[in-house]
């Protein structure tokens, strides 16, 4: 029921900055939490940041200092700018995104995930 888009992968040389964007669609009832995590290869998917609708951001203290989560709800668009940019942020990124939705007469928290986006960065 809601499906996220997200864009703005690459490659980047270390030190340079990426912007990523996540788009959801589809239907809810309420857009709670909206996040990113990434995965690298060998490596457990792991959290980077989040933000809730109110605009609040958290970070994971690898990110912290460098990379900034913002939110546009009229746009239903999360985005993560990632500054200084190190050789160990390669990964697959993902956006997540936990939607109240209507299920069986019933609101419940369900939780999505878009098909993730490669960011890679040469030293």
């Amino acid at each position: 029921q809601v499906q996220l888009a997200e864009s703005g992968g690459g490659l980047v040389q270390a030190g340079g900055s990426l912007r990523l964007s996540c788009v959801a669609s589809g239907r809810w009832f309420r857009l709670n939490v909206m996040g990113w995590y990434r995965q690298a290869p060998g490596k457990e998917r792991e959290l980077v940041a989040t933000i809730t609708s109110a605009g609040e951001p958290n970070y994971a203290d690898s990110v912290k200092g460098r990379f900034i989560a913002s939110r546009d709800n009229a746009k239903n668009t999360a985005n993560l700018q990632m500054n200084s940019l190190k050789p160990e942020d390669t990964a697959v990124y993902y956006c997540n995104a936990r939607a109240s939705i209507l299920r069986t007469l019933r609101y419940v928290d369900v939780d999505y995930w878009g098909q993730g986006t490669q960011v890679t960065v040469s030293s």
